[in-house]
């Protein structure tokens, strides 16, 4: 059995961003950090915060008053935002900034009362966030799944009408329901730039590639993470024996039977520690080498807020002196 890796895989920069803030935040501040929702979601990080003292709540009113606050990566509603600053909280903003592209493009058309529909999963945090940027009541947001609640919406096609995307969604299927809106609103206007994260999108085609050279293929990830399920569904829809894992733990060895070309990947918030204990796994069984996919290179890197690298650069430089 040959290891075949995609590239890339694992961590995107905005988890890498929330992460870096939640652990400046530690160290700038020494108090305990709270989280609203999981920072990112994937076991393993959650864990390790978990282990440096951080709380994880979901609502604000779980918090005391004046804590320090970090909002998730997948991104808050306004009405979050008022409540943590009633509470006089201090606001670590770890929302990813393309997250934050379409909150403005929401934000946007609430401010215009222009209907917008939202392409996205019920009940997850990002759109809920995303809803949440829209609060207009002359206007309305549109929640759809499917080209079946495409063919529900009751809008009037002469009317102004926007559409956003949740940021983790397959990208084959989501183009299928926007040819839907498009046809049946032919007025309607989306972004510029579609809202399907860069990261997203690479990670999906280094799954296409894979599929078409392995006879399985393992997506290292959580079971609530948006990006790794697609990446998972997208290896069954090509045909592929695909599992989603969080760790090697969760591999069976009936899987493996037969299998002489094994995919490896990781969804945008898993860690590459996850992907190196997989393939020590897989050797312990008897795997022989390792082979990396050439991929996109990935180059994106989003800065940290303005206030923690202040006080970061602050701190360093006082600690510097202390030490001369």
């Amino acid at each position: 059995m040959n290891i075949i890796l995609a590239n890339p895989r694992g961590f995107c920069a905005g988890v890498k961003r929330a992460i870096l803030i939640v652990e400046n935040a530690l160290k700038i501040y020494k108090r305990t950090i709270y989280i609203k929702h999981e920072l990112v979601h994937n076991q393993y990080v959650v864990n390790q915060l978990c282990r440096k003292g951080v709380i994880f709540v979901e609502e604000i009113s779980q918090i005391p008053d004046y804590s320090i606050i970090v909002f998730s990566a997948h991104g808050v509603s306004k009405q979050v935002q008022k409540e943590a600053i009633k509470k006089k909280l201090t606001i670590l903003n770890a929302t990813c900034p393309l997250v934050t592209k379409v909150h403005k493009e929401v934000s946007k058309s609430s401010s215009m009362g222009i209907k917008t529909i939202l392409i996205g999963h019920k009940g997850h945090p990002e759109v809920e966030g995303t809803i949440g940027q829209y609060d207009n009541k002359n206007g309305k947001i549109y929640l759809i799944q499917s080209i079946e609640d495409v063919n529900q919406l009751s809008i009037k096609s002469h009317q102004k009408l926007n559409f956003v995307t949740q940021t983790t969604l397959s990208i084959s299927y989501t183009k299928n329901i926007i040819y839907a809106l498009k046809k049946k609103f032919p007025n309607i206007s989306g972004p510029i730039k579609e809202d399907i994260c860069y990261a997203t999108t690479n990670r999906q085609k280094a799954v296409n590639q894979l599929s078409k050279i392995t006879d399985m293929i393992l997506v290292v990830g959580s079971k609530n993470s948006s990006n790794s399920n697609r990446l998972a569904e997208l290896g069954r829809e090509n045909g592929t024996f695909t599992k989603l894992i969080d760790s090697f733990i969760d591999i069976k060895k009936k899987w493996l039977k037969n299998i002489n070309y094994i995919g490896i990947t990781a969804g945008a918030s898993a860690p590459e520690i996850l992907v190196t204990e997989v393939i020590q796994y897989l050797k312990k069984l008897g795997a022989n080498q390792t082979i990396e996919m050439i991929g996109t290179k990935e180059t994106t890197v989003f800065k940290i807020p303005k206030q923690l690298l202040s006080i970061k650069k602050f701190l360093d430089k006082t600690e510097k002196k202390n030490n001369e």
